[in-house]
């Protein structure tokens, strides 16, 4: 009996080379408006300034966080499709996203 192939857990051919699933894809999960909220729960009483619906994914993300960290003078990260900036950085990054041709809005507190 012919083995099926998408059941095939492939990963590797010799006369390919490695081989890839092109069917994953990162789904852009949003409405269209970027929300920006300061955070402070969940972190000792520290402020994080947390960025959510970008309409992004990947490289393309962690490239924005980059400029927006450089921008504000602070460290930060990504995490599950979020920008998390160390600091109270609403404001500016309101006027910096705007700049960037986004639909900006804020949120919480």
């Amino acid at each position: 009996m012919p083995k099926c192939e998408s059941n095939s857990r492939l990963v590797y051919r010799t006369d390919q080379g490695r081989v890839r699933d092109d069917n994953k894809k990162e789904e852009i999960v949003g409405d269209g408006n970027v929300r920006i909220r300061p955070e402070k729960k969940g972190r000792g009483g520290k402020v994080v300034t947390v960025i959510s619906g970008l309409p992004l994914s990947g490289n393309e993300l962690k490239a924005l966080a980059k400029q927006l960290k450089k921008r504000c003078g602070g460290g930060g990260s990504v995490k599950q499709g979020n920008i998390e900036l160390q600091g109270n950085h609403v404001d500016n990054m309101i006027d910096a996203l705007i700049d960037e041709g986004y639909n900006v809005k804020r949120s919480g507190g």
